[in-house]
């Protein structure tokens, strides 16, 4: 039975490693950022939700069989 040659794995590896760190910073260096990093204001509006209008009660499944 032949034995597996592992002598270029390291540099396969290598080479992959390095690719995908320039691939990924290409890739950053793309993006734009803003410029000004202040935080903007929010304003929180109260929206309604149906179940706060109405009282609502969750049953259990293992306490409806319960006598």
């Amino acid at each position: 039975m032949p034995q597996l040659d592992t002598s270029t794995w390291f540099i396969t590896i290598v080479s992959m490693v390095m690719t995908l760190f320039i691939m990924f910073q290409l890739k950053l260096s793309k993006h734009l950022y803003p410029s000004n990093l202040e935080p903007k204001p929010t304003i929180s509006l109260k929206q309604p939700t149906p179940w706060e209008k109405k009282w609502t009660k969750i049953y259990s499944p293992l306490s409806l069989f319960q006598q």
